[in-house]
């Protein structure tokens, strides 16, 4: 059984389940419980602190884990990243009380900064050439300002409604980060073999989620010139229609590409476009 390391509470908790449901994977979860087991896959997951993640999976307690890149990167284990996620996105940001004067980094220099990723904040005021002190909070940093410890904080941000209902206004950003995929450099073939199974799974969620299904009604003789727009995994199937002269057509298509392909194709002559979500893609 491979054991997976996720965040017990928070959005990347909640996004990281979601993402094992959507691989076909089922469980019961609850508050009450550190661990529990899928029913029809050999996986246990642990609930633990974000922090702990990197180090429980390098010591072997867990097989694998999902956590925060900046986590990953302000503890120094990015040996252990397997892939990006693509989800709980966010990023590290420097903050100032929103009626100070901020120009530049270099305002920062002398100041003193709180933050709960001292690493990555010391680097990033290494690249930029300003020396400041660092002040290293386990937590509510966006409280430091007003309570007279330090002149700008380092934090993580999503939205910027928290920054924002603490009077502070973000300046800089300083790391972006999202959810990514670890794993122990010694895991046993078995272990792999599971591993590979589940990010099988996670591959196909993740095309699915990227791409549209089209189906579409064409003359025939724009069939040549509608393909041609319709990018899909190789070509689009085409089916005769009871009407003579006409076919539908289906094929996949980016969602980044989505409108501007619709477009062109209402140009060319498609008609009754449907858009479908597509669930999984197995390529």
């Amino acid at each position: 059984m491979l054991r997976l390391a996720i965040q017990k509470s928070g959005r990347l908790s909640e996004d990281s389940l979601k993402l094992i449901r959507e691989c076909g994977i089922s469980f019961i979860t609850s508050s009450l419980k550190l661990k529990t087991e899928s029913t029809n896959f050999p996986l246990e997951i642990l609930y633990l602190r974000d922090d702990d993640i990197p180090g429980y999976v390098a010591d072997g307690v867990a097989d694998i884990g999902i956590v925060g890149e900046n986590v990953l990167v302000e503890e120094g284990m990015q040996h252990l990243a397997v892939e990006q996620l693509g989800f709980s996105k966010c990023r590290l940001s420097l903050a100032v009380p929103k009626g100070d004067p901020y120009e530049d980094i270099s305002d920062l220099q002398g100041k003193n900064i709180a933050t709960s990723y001292p690493k990555l904040l010391q680097a990033y005021l290494d690249e930029k050439g300003v020396q400041a002190n660092i002040h290293t909070i386990s937590g509510s940093v966006e409280i430091a300002p007003s309570i007279g410890l330090a002149e700008a904080i380092c934090d993580i941000v999503s939205s910027g409604s928290t920054l924002i209902s603490n009077g502070l206004r973000e300046v800089e950003r300083v790391f972006k980060s999202q959810a990514v995929l670890i794993a122990n450099g010694g895991l046993n073939a078995e272990k792999q073999e599971i591993l590979n199974k589940l990010l099988f799974r996670i591959h196909a969620v993740q095309r699915a989620q990227k791409a549209k299904y089209i189906l579409l009604n064409a003359p025939n003789e724009k069939i040549a010139e509608i393909s041609e727009l319709l990018p899909g995994a190789k070509s689009p199937s085409i089916l005769p229609l009871a009407e003579e002269g006409w076919s539908s057509l289906h094929s996949v298509v980016n969602e980044d590409d989505f409108w501007e392909i619709i477009e062109k194709l209402k140009a060319a002559g498609a008609q009754g476009i449907l858009v479908v979500p597509i669930e999984k893609m197995i390529v």
